[in-house]
Parts: C-alpha cells; sequence; structure tokens
C-alpha cells in the first residue's frame, strides 16, 4: 500500500506541460522566430524575466513550444541539416521548456518549490515533463543525455537557464545555426567576465568559481586545447575566455586554492 501511495504521488507531480495540436504537414523551415520574440520582449539585460508579463501575453511562447513539441532533430531531420542547427535547437527547446514549466507554477520565489509539495530540485528537473518532438522528456535528459552526450561541448553550460538567480543569464535572443558558435563563445565569454561566477582573490590565495564548474569539471577538460593533456586545470580552461587582464591573474593564481561559490536557486524573477 505505501509503495501505491508513493507511486500515486509521483505520478501527481509529474505534470506535462500542455502542448496545442501538432502541425501538418512538415513545414518547410522550423523557425526560433517567437521564442526570439518572447526573449526580447520578456528578458531584460540581467537576463531575469518578466514572469507575470509573459503569463499574461504566452502566445508566441506556446505556439514555440507546440512546434517544439511536434518537431526536433531526431524525428525530422531534414530540418535541422547541420550539427549547429541541431544544437541550437535542443538549447532554445530547454530554454523555453524552462520557462513554461514555472509558468506553470508561477507564482514562485525558487525553482524548489515547483513542484509545490515537493521541495527538491528533483521535481523540477525530473518530475516536470515536456513533449519534444513527440517523444515526452524532462529537463534532466534534455541537458544531460541530449545536449551534453551528443554535442560534448563545454559551453552549452553558459548557454541554458533554469530559472535560477546563479544560473547563466538568459540570453535575450534565441539560438541559431548560422550564429551558434558565435552565440557559444560570447555567452561563455559573459559567464566568465562576472565576478560572482570567476574572482580572485590574491590577499587570501583563493579563486572562487562558480559551481558549475565543479558540477561538470570533465566536460570543461575534455575541451581541446586541454583534451589529453595531464595536468589541465579548470583555471586553464576559463582563462581561454577570459579577457586579457582576467587572464593574467589566473595565470598568477595557478597555485591558489579553488572554492566553489554556492548556487542561489532564488527564481530569475524581475518582480523579486
Amino acid at each position: 500500500m505505501r509503495r501505491i501511495l508513493c507511486a500515486l504521488l509521483l505520478l501527481a507531480g509529474c505534470a506535462t506541460i500542455p502542448q496545442g495540436p501538432a502541425p501538418a504537414p512538415l513545414p518547410a523551415v522550423f523557425s526560433h522566430a517567437d521564442f526570439d520574440a518572447v526573449l526580447q520582449r520578456f528578458v531584460d539585460d540581467q537576463g531575469r524575466v518578466d514572469y507575470a508579463g509573459l503569463r499574461a501575453d504566452r502566445g508566441a511562447l506556446d505556439r514555440y513550444g507546440d512546434q517544439v513539441a511536434a518537431w526536433s532533430p531526431d524525428n525530422a531531420p531534414a530540418l535541422f541539416p547541420s550539427r549547429d542547427d541541431r544544437l541550437a535547437y535542443w538549447l532554445n527547446a530547454y530554454n523555453a521548456a524552462v520557462l513554461r514549466t514555472v509558468l506553470a507554477y508561477y507564482p514562485v520565489a525558487s525553482v524548489d518549490e515547483i513542484p509545490p509539495w515537493l521541495p527538491s530540485k528533483f521535481g523540477f528537473f525530473v518530475l516536470q515533463r515536456s513533449t519534444v518532438g513527440g517523444e515526452t522528456t524532462n529537463l534532466y535528459t534534455l541537458e544531460n543525455a541530449v545536449v551534453r552526450e551528443r554535442y560534448k561541448d563545454p559551453r552549452v553550460h553558459f548557454a541554458l537557464n533554469c530559472a535560477s538567480a546563479s544560473c547563466p543569464r538568459l540570453p535575450r535572443r534565441a539560438f541559431t545555426g548560422a550564429a551558434l558558435p558565435r552565440q557559444l563563445d560570447a555567452e561563455t565569454r559573459r559567464f566568465v567576465a562576472e565576478t560572482r561566477n570567476v574572482r580572485v582573490d590574491d590577499a587570501a590565495r583563493i579563486v572562487w568559481l562558480s559551481s558549475i564548474f565543479n558540477w561538470f569539471v570533465p566536460d570543461f577538460l575534455d575541451w581541446p586545447p586541454l583534451s589529453g593533456r595531464a595536468g589541465a586545470t579548470l583555471l586553464e580552461y576559463v582563462a581561454l575566455y577570459a579577457e586579457p587582464a582576467q587572464a593574467e591573474a589566473l595565470r598568477r593564481a595557478a597555485a591558489y586554492e579553488i572554492r566553489f561559490t554556492p548556487y542561489d536557486w532564488r527564481l530569475n524573477d524581475q518582480a523579486l
């Protein structure tokens, strides 16, 4: 009886974000224009979201979500001819799913409150489900089994936004295949440049890094030109995307202790 009750509780928390009818026939192109419009209108320069405004006028986000629900590189490969087209799709699909998941429970102060009966990030990243390319999935699977596993590019960690204060800023433009290499470099450089993510304390001989660097160490050290080189360090990876003065400070700090800043899971809400 106890197992049955637990199973029912889990099912109750596994909310699937509603999707509209699948478009037919297969479109000539897969457009990110609706999501781009959402980001430009409801996201500020700090990456914070006007969730109240978006909840009141969510038509473009839902249209984009319906497209994502119907088509993906897996079930419609002709729509995504290049690797960059495919990766751009998955990054946008993740970020859009995050927004729609938050809106399903808004107002909340943190993703820890999604769903409200399970105060844990497990509820947000695993139990909440979205339809992508006709398949039901969750944020954890999208990030780890699709984006990280298939593409093995650590810059994606600075393109995915999980609706929290310590996340990389949510970009104000959608990712596109044509611009993706430039966009990924720009997001990585922007993340590294923020002192909340990378800070050298010469007096204490400590380098403070975002917890993201701690959670995914192999991803960063397997990235050229560090891959395959014994003794490669996180600071060397960070220096690849740092401005010259910051890169020099990181080189001087090579022997410093590395500590990781506690993650702030408060919602990236303009109203907070």
